[in-house]
């Protein structure tokens, strides 16, 4: 059986499709050369225990390396501190065991001992004399030890894996002071970062306490598939299934819809090359599908905003209102977005961490129940079979020709507050219905900053540019004509849409068509 394209487990280069790791994995090696001690917090299935498997492979001539999941400890095991610690060594000792460790000299009679010993203490088996015990196997073993510990966010809530992280911490600072042999390098790996599993356990009155894990080395390494690693996963499928496609195009597309998020990558893969065809209309139509299952990392994300209100309205507010957020690395809800995959930052602004998840947003928050009950959802649906032309594309320009008439007949007499902070919403509100099932869309986010919001959309193969916008006078809405025709250039289109909301209360309402730079752009005020 040939290679896939892997969306559930970790990767395995014989049998799956997958980026070239080396450069990642060569940076988190240099790290644990270094002796470093470090997490690697990363949002759901981008990669993590993929990692992890690699870089065991990697160390394994030179480290012994024990690589635990805590997932494989229950509930229970995190009872209280002798639980923990004789779950903890005896998971320990079956990596042990699991490498032939046993093997070195003294190593079999040690490991005997330290298991006779933690079973014959009833209740007094602590997490000082697990560390005392864990010490005397790094300075029995032949190769440095390497502990790497994944899921650990199977710990939250548990008050002893925080004494477990300070044991760590008080033996890595013991290592360079008083020379004790204890682990060369220690990995976790999870999506809470420790700072805010911290914050999940303790309550805020002991936020102030130092950290138990302060030692740790910042993981600055990108996971992300860049193109150049997309195309080369490409190469080999294609080696393989010779298609005719672009190989370079296909990276670029990919990247462009998922900032090389690994999951969306390979799921969109699976999807083209099981469903569609690997053409731009081809992913495209992956997109649509994508959007439209049921996964495990959309159900986590959108459970996310049910279990943080704040985050969900900060989403909200950054999706709908056009205000841009600056990054804060110290403000809570944003690092809480960061951490989960919502969000990056890029030029110090918060932006969407790619199309995908934008649209995903975009499509959860416009169907709950209030949509259902939206006037302008109503219109939307009594009209959608007005806009598909003869030959099945789009007509764009009378989609806006019917928003403002309903938009000025249900809103037009709203105060400016409401405009400013609804018009996107709404008019999102009134294209879905017509595009759903067929297109997508996304907000495109380098205009997010600009005191506009572009809205791509994607329908049978053809792509519209909407600018939205709030009017502010003439020679601002000049300025924003020119700016759409650069951006129409960019694009390689030839028409281009603006929609603005006008406050003024002798506004002129409708459709116009002008030329700007070449370019034809049909023009809306609300």
């Amino acid at each position: 059986m040939g290679k896939v394209f892997n969306v559930t487990g970790p990767c395995i280069p014989e049998k799956h499709y997958m980026a070239d790791m080396s450069g990642c994995i060569g940076q988190i090696r240099a790290m644990v050369e270094a002796g470093a001690y470090f997490s690697i917090s990363r949002a759901r299935q981008y990669g993590k225990t993929t990692t992890l498997t690699a870089l065991e492979k990697e160390l394994a001539g030179d480290y012994l390396v024990i690589s635990l999941d805590f997932q494989d400890l229950g509930s229970a095991s995190f009872e209280d501190e002798h639980t923990f610690s004789i779950a903890f060594l005896e998971l320990f000792l079956q990596e042990m065991r699991r490498h032939h460790a046993e093997n070195m000299p003294g190593m079999a009679a040690l490991l005997e001992k330290l298991w006779d010993t933690a079973e014959n203490e009833e209740r007094d088996y602590s997490l000082m004399t697990l560390f005392r015990h864990l010490q005397s196997v790094c300075g029995c073993s032949f190769k440095p030890v390497v502990l790497m510990i994944d899921e650990v966010d199977s710990a939250s809530n548990n008050q002893v894996f925080l004494d477990f992280l300070a044991q760590l911490r008080s033996y890595y600072l013991k290592r360079d002071t008083k020379g004790l042999v204890t682990f060369q390098s220690v990995i976790l790996a999870g999506v809470y970062d420790i700072k805010n599993l911290k914050r999940k356990i303790r309550s805020e009155a002991d936020h102030r306490m130092n950290s138990p894990w302060n030692i740790a080395a910042d993981f600055e390494v990108d996971m992300s598939l860049s193109r150049d690693r997309i195309k080369r996963m490409l190469d080999e499928y294609e080696t393989d299934h010779h298609t005719g496609m672009n190989i370079l195009k296909m990276a670029e597309l990919l990247h462009d819809y998922t900032s090389g998020y690994p999951y969306l990558v390979s799921r969109l893969c699976k999807i083209i090359d099981g469903k569609t065809v690997w053409t731009k209309e081809g992913l495209l139509t992956a997109v649509r599908l994508l959007l439209t299952e049921s996964n495990s990392l959309f159900e986590s994300l959108i459970g996310k905003l049910a279990d943080y209100p704040e985050l969900e309205q900060m989403l909200k507010e950054l999706l709908f209102f056009g205000k841009p957020v600056t990054y804060n690395p110290t403000n809570q809800v944003i690092g809480l977005a960061v951490m989960f995959g919502f969000v990056k930052n890029e030029d110090g602004k918060v932006i969407p961490a790619n199309r995908i998840f934008d649209t995903l947003l975009y499509n959860h928050f416009l169907s709950l129940d209030e949509l259902k009950s939206s006037d302008m959802y109503k219109a939307s649906l009594r009209d959608k079979n007005l806009f598909i032309r003869e030959d099945g594309h789009l007509d764009m320009g009378r989609i806006l020709e019917k928003f403002v008439l309903h938009f000025h007949e249900l809103y037009g007499n709203r105060k400016e507050e409401f405009l400013e902070e609804e018009g996107r919403r709404y008019f999102l509100l009134y294209l879905r219905p017509i595009i759903n099932g067929t297109g997508n869309y996304y907000v495109e986010a380098r205009t997010r900053s600009m005191g506009r919001t572009d809205i791509i959309v994607d329908y049978q193969g053809e792509q519209f540019v909407i600018e939205t916008k709030i009017w502010r006078g003439n020679e601002y809405n000049l300025r924003g004509e020119r700016q759409l025709a650069d951006y129409l250039s960019d694009y390689g289109l030839q028409t281009g849409y603006m929609l603005s909301f006008n406050f003024n209360q002798k506004k002129q309402i409708g459709v116009r068509e002008i030329e700007v730079n070449g370019k034809r752009i049909i023009e809306a005020v609300v």
